[in-house]
């Protein structure tokens, strides 16, 4: 952990301080991607199945969603579990059917009805880590949005699972989503078999975090125009700024709970007195040694950064110019405090709000913008998974009335079909 009076600091310190350590992918990984893809592009279905045997030691499979297979899942998983994922698949419907965004028209000339209509992708491919447990969690907040987007193909892959082919948990998830289908594929050799649509539909854009493989798979794809993707997924990150009227075991957990991730989660607390930092990082002690994680979130917090500001809008400054994919907002009126933050992937406000609610069930989508990613962009949403389309009519008279202007301004740029093309409708 290292601790630092922000006010004390020079420039170049601050940026010093707030550095996040550099992710880049190891050579090995880049170069086993690269094979990977080039594989599929060559042979198809076969390089991904030889891939797939090889890595996760079983060939892809296509799971049919039968209502036999959705019983036999529900089945395996108790009341309150299913209960739970129904809540939290509801609350996520809700959200991004409200925020489905709508079509617009304007009149910028007399004659000249400009509109954005808003269209659906065709295809997204639905990437769910799968590692020691499989995150229904990233399911569902993948799929609802694209629904409600009225995506016509939505093609989830996930990691085989010890044991069963793809998790109860999962399968419930899934159809609550109106998922028919889901492939026993995952690793760099599904993002390939995405883009190329290698023995299951070609996708139009990527989504979902993944490991190292998957995150450099998603960035080779992408780079050859071959796939678009919704973000380059880094190490999650959760910021707390907290006063003194935070509870210190509650500011502890928030911090612990992105700390358990895994050991380059980046935890960052700031507040606005050195008391508070001491009365957390005390609390943080108490509670770590509890978890099963412990080890994990020890060696994150190992990279933990403490700032002391003397005043909220240092405490802003901070945030700001770290561009966090969490902010939580553990303060006295904090609704005051949204309006001055500018760049954060998701914000929560007030004590109650914890991260651990907007991972799973509040309603916004937790894939977000990592690595100082949301000074540019924001996280999934509905509009993702769509793309806005202008549409242009004109009558003769606008037309008439425009084609002068168009054609100087052509002739300007040296292009003089264009002119031509204008002065057509005169």
């Amino acid at each position: 952990m290292r601790r630092f009076n922000w006010t004390s600091l020079s420039e170049d310190e601050r940026r010093e301080a707030l550095a996040r350590p550099v992710q880049r992918a190891g050579a090995t990984v880049v170069d086993r991607v690269a094979a990977i893809i080039a594989d599929v592009e060559r042979d198809g279905a076969d390089a991904v199945a030889r891939w797939a045997d090889r890595l996760d030691g079983a060939p892809p499979e296509a799971v049919d969603l039968t209502p036999a297979v959705i019983a036999t899942a529900r089945n395996a998983l108790n009341k309150e579990d299913i209960a739970a994922i129904e809540l939290a698949v509801e609350n996520v419907r809700r959200y991004h059917e409200a925020a489905r965004p709508r079509d617009l028209e304007a009149e910028p000339f007399r004659g000249a009805r400009c509109r954005q209509v808003w269209r659906p992708i065709r295809a997204a491919g639905l990437y769910v880590p799968g590692g020691a447990a499989p995150l229904v969690s990233t399911l569902i907040m993948l799929a609802e949005p694209a629904r409600a987007a009225g995506v016509p193909e939505r093609i989830v892959v996930t990691p085989p699972q010890k044991g069963a082919r793809i998790a109860p948990a999962m399968i419930a998830a899934a159809a609550l989503c109106g998922i028919e289908r889901i492939w026993s594929l995952g690793g760099a050799q599904a993002v390939a078999a995405l883009a190329f649509g290698a023995g299951l539909p070609r996708t139009d854009k990527i989504f979902g975090p993944g490991n190292a493989y998957v995150a450099e798979a998603k960035r080779q794809v992408a780079a050859r125009g071959l796939a678009a993707i919704d973000l380059p997924a880094g190490p999650s990150e959760l910021l707390v700024i907290a006063d003194a009227s935070a509870v210190p075991a509650v500011a502890a957990a928030d911090l612990l709970s992105q700390a358990e991730h895994d050991a380059d989660a980046q935890v960052v607390l700031v507040t606005l007195d050195a008391t508070t930092a001491d009365r957390i990082l005390a609390e943080i002690e108490r509670q770590i040694d509890t978890l099963p994680r412990a080890t994990t979130a020890r060696a994150s917090l190992q990279e933990m950064r403490i700032f002391i500001a003397a005043t909220r809008e240092e405490a802003l400054e901070i945030a700001n110019a770290y561009a966090p994919e969490h902010l939580a907002l553990n303060v006295t009126d904090a609704d005051a405090w949204v309006e001055g933050v500018v760049d954060a992937g998701a914000v929560f406000v007030g004590g109650a709000s914890a991260e651990t609610f907007g991972d799973y069930l509040a309603g916004p989508s937790h894939v977000l913008p990592t690595d100082g990613a949301a000074r540019a962009f924001g996280g999934v949403t509905v509009q993702s998974f769509m793309k806005p389309m202008s549409v242009q009519t004109l009558s003769a008279d606008a037309a008439r009335a425009l084609a002068p202007a168009a054609a100087r301004l052509a002739r300007l740029e040296g292009l003089e079909a264009h002119a031509r093309a204008a002065e057509r409708r005169l």
